[in-house]
């Protein structure tokens, strides 16, 4: 006789564990910022990139742009005083104060002028002359001797230009006071173009 309690019950379904289910609605939403490897949107950076490219080129405009100022207005202070000589008392020369302003007229000239032709040239042939922060440092030291120079000269033949005014009121002395007041304008705009130079050099994206 068989015993009826090893009989094994068939057909009845076999209990298995309920699925393991998540709350999709607590989690949290994965970022660019968060802790994981998924990558940030590609437009922050390019846009990044873009917009610095945008801040140089404006930068490497607006120095071009005052230093042509400077240029022209070094010049035409150079002329202006070259050529105020009228006999007599009327001679810039016979005045040192008038030499000094000639004379840093001239160094002006020559120094904004190498700038510019040199930004003339690395526009035309997109390629850099020198070095970025060689060229900062230059930029930066040049602007600020060049515009101290250009503040000097002008500052030391106001006196007499007022003095020869309160006497005579000619030709002589308006060529002067224009030559003086044309590198004053000079010596501004290298004064802002000078401030422009010592941001290339402490933005480290710059150099």
């Amino acid at each position: 006789m068989s015993d009826p309690n090893n009989h094994k019950v068939t057909g009845l379904p076999t209990p298995t564990a309920p699925p393991e289910t998540r709350d999709t609605e607590r989690q949290t939403p994965v970022t660019g910022d968060a802790e994981s490897h998924t990558p940030a949107p590609a437009g922050t950076g390019v846009g990044h990139i873009i917009r610095r490219w945008k801040r140089e080129d404006l930068l490497k405009k607006g120095c071009f742009g005052l230093r042509c100022i400077a240029l022209i207005f070094s010049l035409m202070a150079f002329i202006i005083m070259a050529s105020n000589k009228h006999g007599d008392w009327r001679d810039f020369d016979k005045y040192e104060e008038y030499r000094y302003v000639l004379a840093i007229a001239i160094l002006s000239t020559l120094y904004t002028g190498l700038l510019v032709l040199r930004q003339v040239h690395e526009l035309s042939t997109n390629k850099e002359t020198f070095s970025r922060q060689n060229l900062a440092l230059l930029e930066f030291f040049g602007d600020q001797l060049m515009a101290y120079l250009l503040l000097s000269a002008a500052s030391s033949a106001v006196p007499l230009t007022n003095r020869k005014r309160e006497n005579n009121d000619n030709i002589f002395t308006d060529s002067s006071a224009s030559a003086i007041g044309m590198e004053f304008v000079a010596f501004l705009a290298l004064a802002v173009s000078a401030m422009i130079s010592g941001y290339k050099l402490s933005n480290p994206t710059y150099i």
